[in-house]
């Protein structure tokens, strides 16, 4: 028959309280438990190993290109004991994260490539260009260029009659900024990276953008895409073994 848990003893197996064990249920992250006569409810090993499961698919906060709700997606189908579709869940969340893994280390690139006196010297051509024509070249929204400069990511010079100009250096830190959010960094990453190398052009790109300073706010410590997607990728690992283990156990 198997090992049978009340609330309390599975919250304290799996170090949550108790109410949590209850919204696990509330969401469909577990099998629904059966219940004794006085109404409490009775946990088995199968509950133990998918709590386990969710904790380590929801360890790693990335939420970008709708992973988190793939994530959710594969524990929610394991608890239907439905594990080879559970797998197949994983499969694809696995090779998201590193196809997400891998823009982001060619953003990286790309910016190196962007950033040296070759390619300044290639691409300059005098520009001088409105915010609508800039938007064009770029093919982003104005409203995207505007969010740039409103949050500190660029300051663009104006005419006397108030109407903003873009030079070839404001072209050229634009694309960065393009390339950087293409590959889902955060505004405060990218402006971490662009004020390191406004102070020394020789600074270590792929670190900088990946250490948030110890004074960053919540949002921007919790940005260290390329180390959250490293983490997410062997959790995800993790996860493919345990619906294995799993399918084998309880199937």
């Amino acid at each position: 028959m198997g090992n049978r848990y009340r609330t309390s003893e599975v919250a304290k197996i799996i170090g949550i309280h108790p109410n949590t064990v209850r919204l696990y249920e509330k969401y469909q992250l577990i099998p629904k438990p059966e219940r004794q006569d006085n109404g409490y409810r009775v946990f088995t090993d199968l509950h133990v190993e998918q709590f386990k499961l969710a904790r380590t698919a929801l360890k790693v906060e990335v939420l970008q290109n709708g992973l988190r709700k793939k994530a959710v997606d594969i524990i929610k189908t394991s608890a239907t004991k439905n594990f080879d579709a559970a797998i197949c869940l994983a499969e694809s969340y696995l090779s998201q994260i590193r196809t997400e893994q891998q823009n982001a280390e060619e953003a990286i690139e790309i910016v190196k490539q962007m950033l040296s006196s070759s390619h300044r010297i290639k691409e300059s051509r005098y520009l001088s260009l409105t915010r609508k024509q800039t938007a064009e070249y770029l093919q982003v929204t104005i409203d995207t260029l505007r969010n740039w400069e409103l949050n500190g990511l660029i300051t663009i010079r104006r005419k006397q009659n108030g109407y903003r100009i873009y030079t070839d250096d404001d072209i050229m830190r634009l694309k960065v900024i393009r390339s950087l959010r293409c590959a889902n960094y955060s505004l405060a990453a990218i402006l971490r990276m662009l004020t390191a190398i406004s102070h020394d052009s020789s600074v270590n790109i792929r670190k900088i953008i990946d250490t948030p300073r110890h004074d960053d706010d919540i949002i921007s410590v919790c940005d260290k895409l390329l180390t959250s997607l490293k983490e997410a990728e062997d959790n995800a690992l993790m996860v493919m073994s345990q619906l294995r283990k799993m399918k084998k156990q309880f199937k």
